[in-house]
C-alpha cells in the first residue's frame, strides 16, 4: 500500500447512510461512469446545515482525500451506494473510531477506499482542511498541519481485498472466479 496524502474532512459520531448519500440519489447506477461521477457530487450532502460542504457546488469531486470520523460511521440502512459515493467523490482513505458493521463490509466489498480504525478520538485532533498523511506500512496517520502522528489499527485480512479493488476483483486476482 502506498502513502496517502491530502486534505482531511472531519465528521463526528453516528453519521448515517442517509447523511452520506440521501435516498433520492439511490437511482444513480454506479456502474455507469457518468452516474458514478454524479453520485460522488452528492456525497455527504445530507450532513446537517452548517456543515462545511464536502463537495463544493459545481465541483466534480471533493478537494478532500482523507475522511476522519468519530464512532459508528455508516450506521443506518445497508446502502452500498454510501462507500461508492465517498470513493467517487475522491476519498482514498478513511479513519474512524468505529464503523457500523454493514458499512465496513460494504467498504471492503466495493474496494472504494481504505477503512482504517483508531483507538484515539481523532475527530477532535484534526480539523476540516488540515493536511494529512496516512502511512499504511507504518500504521500511522499524521496531522501535518499540527505536526502530530497517531497510531492506526492494522487492516489485517481486508487489506488485500481493498487493494485489489473490492471483493470481486480480489476473487478474480486470486483465481477464485474468472
Amino acid at each position: 500500500m502506498k502513502t496517502i496524502r491530502g486534505k482531511v474532512y472531519v465528521v463526528r459520531d453516528d453519521i448515517d447512510t442517509d447523511q452520506i448519500i440521501p435516498a433520492q440519489y439511490l437511482n444513480l447506477v454506479p456502474t455507469i461512469p457518468e452516474e458514478y461521477a454524479k453520485l460522488g457530487t452528492y456525497a455527504l450532502c445530507g450532513l446537517p446545515d452548517g456543515s462545511a460542504p464536502f463537495v463544493k457546488p459545481g465541483a466534480p469531486k471533493a478537494e478532500y482525500t482523507i475522511l476522519v470520523a468519530g464512532r459508528n460511521f455508516g450506521c443506518g440502512s445497508s446502502r452500498e451506494h454510501a462507500p461508492i459515493a465517498l470513493g467517487a467523490a475522491g476519498i482514498r482513505a478513511m479513519v474512524a473510531e468505529s464503523y457500523a458493521r454493514i458499512f465496513f463490509r460494504n467498504v471492503v466489498a466495493t474496494g472504494e477506499f481504505y477503512p482504517f480504525e483508531v483507538a484515539e478520538r481523532l475527530c477532535e485532533r484534526f480539523a476540516t482542511g488540515d493536511e494529512g498523511e496516512i502511512d499504511p506500512t507504518a500504521g500511522t496517520i499524521a496531522n501535518l498541519t499540527a505536526g502530530k502522528t497517531f497510531a492506526m489499527k492494522p487492516l489485517g485480512a481486508v487489506a488485500p481485498v481493498v487493494e485489489a479493488g473490492g471483493l470481486f476483483a480480489y476473487a478474480r486476482r486470486a483465481g477464485m472466479i474468472k
